[in-house]
């Protein structure tokens, strides 16, 4: 959250009216998600007026800490990611509550302490009897936590409402998912159930949708006849830091492409939804997950390991080398893939999909790659592709929309150059970094919103994408690691998978 954010929210930002009145209870409060992003997105939206005038939010977790430690803790960490002013601190910290249990208590211990503190405060403070779960704990949990819910009553109520938040990866497999989804499903009814994708929620994200479909002079050319490829990149300068417990169970395929990837290239390739609402958006992205034709495995994936290199100067350890990593570890940490769709827009369009960590740069972006003009009078170079035009939405960092084409050079001779325009938030809207994509998310959820959230059947199909792949890789690694120095692009194979279609990965 940007330092200067608060001051141009008036003026940048629309408006909304708050929620109804509620309780948020953080599952896993004292964890880094927690601090990173939860308080800070629910202290950002009460400076934004966009919090319930009477609310309550309870942390749970297991260590013995007092209300006033929570909010000592939660204060620490909003001053981190924004301009944390005393006077707004000091209402917003009233509203903070900490209950102390393990995720796995008896419903009679921790869960009943909770029942009773949420019953509790909302006598005290005038709230509905309206709760808003938030799982933000190891996936492991899930199902302790919401059998648990149902057990102690807390996940219904006949005065108001229950909704719960259950963060990614959903299942490590498509069997775990479909398990999961039924043990969640006893409890929860679907409209109650939010699976998040932070993705989802980027402003730049939801701009894919507003600069295709509002805007006449795109959506025209938004098919086979007129883009060449679309190239997707997730990049990440940081390597795994402490999570090797969860990365080495989980890896690249199931930590970025089943989820984030695959929500940006559903919404590339989405069809025009009817309306911009919960039911045509998610059938729509889930078509496009429909569409996509099997992967060839040998020929179209590459997967990576860092090594040991350099970034910023400054020498990073491998992978293997990391704590708590296997030596002879073969977890991928790097993906690339092609696909095509089997459908009448995108037939014979390749998206290459890429991930990866200790790469150059943070970067995460859309590429819309254009065909070449199919006669250019103008003395350009055609093997450096200049007649051609690219359409790339920068989802981090500095979001925005680059649309870059040829223009002349001013001077006497006829000299063309690609030159580009800039679509950023701070010069369109007068904000720097525009909201942290799970402000929108939680306020969505408490607003009972679900259309960036994905369903169900879209995760199922994700995994049945993700799951061949998986356990080819598992079952037997086909290449030597590691195969690529942190501080690179990856992998040698990455590039020729896009060479032998005479293309080249967008890098800067």
């Amino acid at each position: 959250m940007n330092k200067k954010y608060f001051e141009v929210v008036k003026s940048g930002m629309s408006k909304a009216k708050p929620p109804e009145s509620c309780t948020v209870v953080i599952f896993g409060a004292t964890g880094d998600l927690t601090h990173r992003e939860l308080v800070p997105a629910l202290y950002a939206l009460r400076c934004m007026n966009l919090m319930p005038e009477s609310f309550a939010i309870i942390g749970y977790a297991r260590r013995d800490w007092s209300d006033d430690k929570f909010r000592q803790e939660m204060h620490a960490a909003v001053k981190k990611e924004s301009d944390c002013k005393e006077e707004q601190w000091q209402e917003f910290a009233g509203h903070l509550h900490f209950v102390v249990g393990n995720f796995n208590d008896e419903p009679s211990a921790g869960y009943a302490d909770l029942r009773e503190r949420i019953e509790q405060i909302r006598e005290t403070e005038h709230i509905a009897d309206n709760v808003l779960f938030h799982l933000a704990v190891p996936p492991e949990f899930y199902g302790d936590i919401i059998q648990r819910l149902g057990a102690s009553s807390l996940a219904a109520s006949k005065k108001g409402w229950r909704r719960v938040i259950i963060e990614k990866p959903f299942g490590r497999d498509r069997k775990s998912a479909v398990t999961l989804d039924r043990e969640i499903h006893k409890v929860f009814h679907e409209t109650q159930i939010f699976r998040v994708d932070h993705f989802l929620g980027k402003e730049t994200v939801q701009n894919m949708l507003v600069f295709r479909f509002a805007n006449p002079g795109f959506e025209p050319i938004w098919n086979r006849n007129y883009i060449d490829n679309v190239q997707i990149t997730v990049a990440e300068e940081l390597g795994i830091g402490t999570r090797a417990n969860f990365y080495e169970k989980t890896g690249v395929l199931r930590d970025m492409i089943q989820n984030h990837v695959l929500q940006l290239l559903c919404m590339t390739a989405i069809e025009p939804p009817v309306t911009f609402d919960a039911a045509s958006l998610r059938t729509e992205t889930n078509k496009v997950l429909q569409s996509i034709c099997s992967v060839n495995i040998e020929e179209d994936v590459v997967l990576g390991q860092y090594g040991p290199g350099s970034l910023d100067g400054q020498e990073v350890r491998g992978y293997r080398g990391e704590n708590n990593v296997q030596e002879k570890s073969t977890t991928p940490t790097y993906a690339a893939l092609k696909v095509t769709l089997d459908n009448w827009r995108w037939a014979d369009v390749p998206f290459y999909l890429r991930t990866g960590k200790r790469m150059p740069r943070k970067l995460t972006e859309v590429n819309i790659e254009f065909k070449p003009t199919p006669h250019l009078m103008f003395p350009v170079n055609r093997k450096e592709g200049m007649n051609r035009n690219h359409l790339t939405f920068r989802l981090q960092p500095d979001e925005g929309i680059i649309y870059n084409f040829l223009a002349k050079q001013p001077g006497a001779e006829l000299v063309l150059r690609p030159v580009n325009l800039n679509f950023g938030y701070n010069t369109a809207f007068g904000i720097e970094e525009p909201p942290s994509a799970y402000q929108w998310l939680l306020f969505d959820a408490m607003e009972g919103d679900q259309t960036l959230f994905p369903r169900a059947d879209w995760i199922d199909n994700a995994w049945s994408i993700v799951d061949p792949i998986v356990e080819r890789w598992e079952a037997k690694p086909w290449l030597k690691l590691p195969n690529y120095k942190s501080g690179t692009w990856g992998p040698a194979k990455a590039d020729e998978l896009l060479k032998r279609d005479g293309k080249k990965w967008n890098n800067y």
